[in-house]
């Protein structure tokens, strides 16, 4: 659906989009991760034409954003950072003027609009003046406008910045409903937005991309290490001393105090540590050695790297193995 080609901006001497790459499949969720000045919003203007492109392409839907301009304009729907809204209007108003801008057929336009509305929770207030509104009710006619023409790809550029708790919530609700039909990316500065939105995630430094793919496979290319928290009922010392010594397992440590202070029936809690990447073949060694040793495994609990810690790395160390 979206393919970008050895994507460069540059303006003047400054390159802010250096040699980017990547392709995003229709249904899904892509989500643009990166400090200030990464170059997400400048991608997403290419997409959109606002910007050209110094060099490379990009094209949605087989339509190039340079050669084809107005298809390829025809086939999104926008939500830039900080809506752009004519305040003196009421929300119907509003609509009514998006799909007359849009040129759509003149039968239809009635329903598009009704159809919006009730996607974004706007049919109580159609007719309230937008100046009135709330700041999370203006997101949602933001994004009215940009579904309204029912788009293919949606690029919405930080959704939810400034809404209260209720507010992101409800935003980020109507775009995983919507996902579930289009091609959305989304730029945010908010980590968990992108782990309960994305499906994908591209994470920019200094115009680069310097990962790309689900949370859990950059985890698992990333050098480090992987930790399971277990509880262990009937493990002896020198089980435990046997566990440490296995292949996959780069070492294991008794959290809390240690077996020999206590009867080996009781239950302790350890720590399993294994190289990056292994975390699956640590957990079934974990599971054949209480099997083999007589003990009880009563929880084993995977100890990932969030995507706070993901981004931390990657945009202080530019590189990702």
């Amino acid at each position: 659906m979206i393919e970008v080609q050895s994507l460069v901006k540059r303006y003047g001497s400054f390159e802010a989009v250096r040699d980017v790459s990547f392709s995003v499949g229709a249904g899904r969720v892509v989500g643009l991760l990166g400090p200030n000045g990464a170059g997400k919003t400048t991608i997403m203007k290419v997409l959109t034409g606002y910007h050209r492109p110094s060099s490379g392409s990009a094209t949605l839907a087989g339509r190039d954003v340079v050669a084809d301009p107005i298809g390829a304009k025809a086939l999104i729907g926008y939500l830039p950072e900080g809506v752009p809204l004519y305040l003196d209007m009421s929300v119907y108003e509003f609509l009514s003027f998006v799909v007359d801008a849009r040129n759509l057929p003149q039968a239809g336009r009635k329903q598009a609009i009704d159809r919006a509305m009730e996607a974004c929770g706007l049919g109580k207030v159609a007719g309230v003046r937008m100046e009135r509104l709330s700041k999370g009710y203006r997101q949602r006619v933001g994004l009215a406008q940009a579904i309204v023409h029912d788009p293919d790809i949606l690029i919405l550029d930080e959704p939810t910045t400034g809404l209260d708790p209720n507010q992101i919530l409800e935003i980020r609700s109507l775009i995983r409903s919507l996902g579930a039909e289009k091609t959305v990316i989304l730029s945010t500065h908010i980590l968990q937005e992108v782990e309960a939105l994305c499906s994908e995630v591209l994470i920019l430094n200094e115009g680069r991309i310097v990962a790309q793919g689900s949370a859990a496979d950059i985890a698992a290319r990333m050098p480090g290490e992987e930790r399971l928290d277990c509880s262990v009922k009937g493990a002896t010392p020198a089980a435990i001393e046997a566990l440490s010594r296995v292949a996959v397992i780069r070492g294991v440590q008794v959290l809390g105090n240690t077996p020999s202070e206590r009867p080996a029936v009781d239950i302790e809690k350890i720590r399993v540590v294994a190289d990056s990447g292994h975390g699956d073949e640590a957990a079934e060694a974990v599971f054949d050695w209480a099997a083999s040793n007589g003990a009880k495994l009563l929880e084993l609990r995977r100890d990932r790297l969030s995507m706070e810690d993901i981004f931390v790395r990657l945009t202080r160390e530019d590189t990702v193995s």
